[in-house]
This record gives C-alpha cells, sequence and structure tokens, in this order.
C-alpha cells in the first residue's frame, strides 16, 4: 500500500521563529503518521544576498554554508522522524516551489502569519506557493 505523503516539505526562514514554531510538530506528526521523509528547506532571498554578500561567490558560499547549519542545528528537534536539509537562494515563493518540484514533494507544510506590516510580505511568499504548488499545500494558522 502506497504512502500517503512519502515526502514532505517544510519551509522555514532561520530568522523568523514565527514561520516553524506551529507548522514543525504538525509536519513531524504527519510523518510519524504517514512514515514520511521530511525535507527542512531554507531559502536566501535575492534581497538578502545582495544586502549582506554583494553577491560575492566567497560571501554567497559562506552564507549558504551557515544556513545549512543553522538548519541542520534545528533539525536536532526532529527526533526520530527521517529529514534532511536543502538551502536554495531566489526569489522566496518560486523558489520553494522549485525546491518541492526537485525532491518530488507530496505536500508543503506552511505557517500562516497574522497581517502585520512585515507579515504581508511574508504572507506574499506563502500565497505564491499555494496558488503554484503541484503538490498539496497545508497552511498552518496561527489562531491565539
Amino acid at each position: 500500500e502506497a504512502r500517503m505523503f512519502e515526502r514532505i516539505l517544510l519551509p522555514l526562514d532561520l530568522d523568523e521563529p514565527s514561520s516553524w514554531a506551529k507548522a514543525l510538530p504538525v509536519a513531524l506528526g504527519l510523518c510519524r503518521k504517514h512514515g514520511s521523509h521530511l525535507t527542512l528547506g531554507t531559502v536566501i532571498s535575492d534581497w538578502d544576498a545582495a544586502r549582506d554578500v554583494q553577491w560575492s561567490p566567497l560571501g554567497y558560499r559562506r552564507m549558504i554554508r551557515d544556513a545549512e547549519w543553522r538548519r541542520r542545528r534545528s533539525g536536532e528537534s526532529c527526533g526520530s522522524v527521517e529529514h534532511d536539509v536543502k538551502v536554495a537562494g531566489g526569489a522566496v515563493g518560486p523558489t520553494i516551489v522549485d525546491l518541492a518540484g526537485t525532491i518530488e514533494a507530496d505536500l508543503i507544510v506552511l505557517a500562516s502569519h497574522r497581517p502585520g506590516p512585515k507579515d504581508y510580505l511574508i504572507g506574499a511568499h506563502a500565497l505564491h506557493v499555494v496558488r503554484h504548488a503541484t503538490c498539496s499545500v497545508f497552511v498552518v494558522r496561527d489562531i491565539p
């Protein structure tokens, strides 16, 4: 019998715990229930790369290594769930969709955000993923 979800992608913003605090437990629960593999994905946005490393190849590689290290440390909280870490660069929404395609994800688990000045940008990324992903998308609501 085929598993409902073989590969689950959880996009995480390393600097924004609200991007994963509620979504990580949901993704882990789904992985345990379905025996799924979890990919923790981080996108280094073009804007961050331009601002932080001015597109220096050495600086960009260092930025990716730092993101991978930080993501692996957060992966320690995955317990016994089989998981890996992917770091990609580009426009956030399209890069998440591309990453899901690359790993052949069956499901993307995303956190929603309450509207605030900063969250409109984050919300736009989630909206892009919901509209353009070729797999199912599970949006975890931030309910007070």
